[in-house]
Parts: C-alpha cells; sequence; structure tokens
C-alpha cells in the first residue's frame, strides 16, 4: 500500500474533517464495502479530509490489524482529500507501532489521543509526543480531551509541542475557551493548526482563530457543517450562525450517550448502514431513538424548502435573462 499521490505530505489543516465511525455487521466484523461508501460520500459531499480510527471509530475495541485494514480501506476509497489516522494510545510503544504501520499503508497523518488511563504528568506529554514525532515522518495532530484521558495537556505543552516540525495541529475537545484561545494566540508564529474537537463549540473556536473541526455531526450534515465551517472562515458569521444554530439540535442530540453510540444510530437512519457497535458500548436508549429521528426529519425538511427555494429563484433568474 503507498500514500495517496494526489495528497502533498504538507496538509492544509483548514476545514471540515469528519471523525469517521467504524461500521460493523450484525456478527461484530468490520464492514469494509460500507466503510469505503462512507468515505466516498463525505468525500463528494466537500469535506476536507478524513479522520478514521479515533474514538468516533471505536478504535479501541480493534485489533492493530484490523486498525491498520481500516486505514488502508478508506485510503483505496477516496482520490483528493488526506486521510489522518487516528493513532494514539495510552502505551507510546503501542501508539509508536500504530503511527509506523499507519504510515506504511499510506496515511497522510495521524491524530493521536493523549495516554488515557495512566494520567502522565506534562513532561510525560512531551515525552510521548516528542518519541512519535522524531520516529515517524507524517505531520501530526495532538489530541486533547481531558474527558476521556482523565488528564488535561496544558497550554505550556501544547505550545512547546508545537515547535516541532512534524507536530502540525492542535485537536481541542477541551471545552476550555479560554485555554484554546491562549494556544491558538500563542502558537500564532508557527506552522500549526488548531482544531475543533467538540461540535457545539466550533463556530467559537474558529471565531478566536481555530483553522476548523475534525466533526462527529459532519458524518451525518456534511454539506451543512462544511458551508457553517467555510462561511466562518471567510469572515461571513451571519450565516454561519445561522448554520450553527440550525445543527445545534442534532449535535445535542448526538451526545446524549456516549459518542459513537447516538451517531451510529443517526448513520443508521440516514444511511441505512448498521448501527452496531462492539461491546462495551451498547445501541443508544429507546427513549432517544424516535428524538433522534425527528431531529433527522426536520433537517431534510429544512434542506429540501431551501433547495425548492433556490431552484425557483434560478428558474426567476433564468427567465427575466432571457
Amino acid at each position: 500500500m503507498t500514500a495517496n499521490t494526489d495528497i502533498t505530505s504538507d496538509i492544509d489543516f483548514t476545514g471540515v474533517f469528519p471523525a469517521m465511525t467504524t461500521p460493523f455487521t450484525d456478527d461484530e466484523r468490520i464492514d469494509f464495502d460500507r466503510l469505503q461508501t462512507d468515505a466516498r460520500r463525505l468525500e463528494r459531499a466537500g469535506v476536507d479530509g478524513l479522520v478514521p480510527v479515533g474514538s468516533t471509530g471505536e478504535s479501541a475495541t480493534l485489533t492493530h490489524d484490523e486498525h491498520v485494514r481500516v486505514v488502508e480501506a478508506v485510503i483505496e476509497a477516496v482520490s483528493d482529500v488526506p486521510v489522518i489516522a487516528g493513532t494514539g494510545s495510552n502505551n507510546t510503544r503501542e501508539a509508536l507501532e500504530l503511527s509506523e504501520r499507519a504510515a506504511e499503508a499510506g496515511a497522510d497523518g495521524l491524530l493521536l489521543i493523549s495516554p488515557y488511563y495512566n494520567k502522565p504528568e506534562q513532561r510525560g506529554f512531551l515525552e510521548h509526543y516528542r518519541t512519535i514525532a522524531d520516529a515517524v515522518d507524517l505531520p501530526q495532530i495532538v489530541y486533547n480531551v481531558p474527558s476521556r484521558t482523565g488528564q488535561n495537556i496544558e497550554p505550556d505543552t501544547a505550545v512547546e509541542l508545537a515547535s516541532h516540525e512534524n507536530i502540525a495541529g492542535y485537536k481541542a475537545a477541551s471545552g476550555d475557551l479560554a485555554q484554546i484561545s491562549e494556544v491558538v494566540e500563542r502558537t500564532r508564529e508557527e506552522d500549526f493548526a488548531v482544531l475543533s474537537g467538540d461540535d457545539p463549540l466550533t463556530l467559537p473556536m474558529i471565531s478566536v482563530g481555530a483553522t476548523g473541526t475534525i466533526s462527529v455531526v459532519a458524518n451525518v450534515e456534511p454539506e451543512r457543517t462544511c458551508a457553517m465551517v467555510g462561511a466562518a472562515l471567510e469572515g461571513d458569521y451571519e450565516f454561519a450562525r445561522e448554520l450553527h444554530h440550525e445543527l445545534g439540535e442534532l449535535v445535542r442530540t448526538l451526545f446524549v450517550e456516549t459518542n459513537p453510540i447516538p451517531v451510529k444510530e443517526a448513520m443508521a437512519i440516514r444511511t441505512g448502514a448498521s448501527p452496531e457497535l462492539r461491546p462495551p458500548l451498547t445501541r443508544l436508549s429507546e427513549e432517544y431513538r424516535d428524538e433522534l429521528e425527528a431531529v433527522l426529519a426536520d433537517l431534510e425538511a429544512e434542506s429540501a424548502v431551501a433547495g425548492s427555494e433556490g431552484e425557483t429563484e434560478t428558474g426567476t433568474e433564468s427567465e427575466a435573462d432571457r
């Protein structure tokens, strides 16, 4: 397997990068056909890259061989967007092995969640990320999500890591906008991207200098997410706010239970994919399913109305031009 030759090694981490789900069959095997269908669907929708086998991709339940096969399958499915492989672990040696194997498989970049459960000190984070960045010559994103890992990557640590030539970005999912703003502020002179890892805060993060998002909601609503992020990056905050609020109820519903439980149910409703997860995760509770279906139906209805209005306006202009 070789790297996607249409993608340069110097990735522009600007825009929307869906944190892909990993589809499973009823007997818990990976559904590679559905995985590749999802990758192509997202590429057609206009996303700027794909992020398989992260937390949303249930990476913790995959074997190393499965992990690499998922990365390979996504790379094979797309042609014009970079593939950023999740390769993090609480074990530095394991994260390094996954990163090396993802690089060999042709990944264009790496997303590395901070070591979880161990709760290293800040110097441990520095050693962990530098070990991998020194060994693997790919652009790498440091992922801070203390709600899952139990330990926060402090701004001083993120800023110090930004000076490494292979550490190209920071996925921020701490929920602390002040901390995120500080990282943006202190890395403005570096070739370093700060990306939202928290869908409700994507627009606020862009307003203080984030360059885009590694997004869960983009799996379900890629066009709206791309339009919102694109408008914000271009300074059209009025339109970006409108889309942010259109997506608001869906975003809230996608996190009523542990991610990726709700998003897999949403994908099943929207695309016909299986909602199956690997244990210990379980199907979305019945009490939330009707609510999710209603939210998705409302969004589809809004899209249909907007499309109809757009066609009417276009038709009127054409007749006037004649």
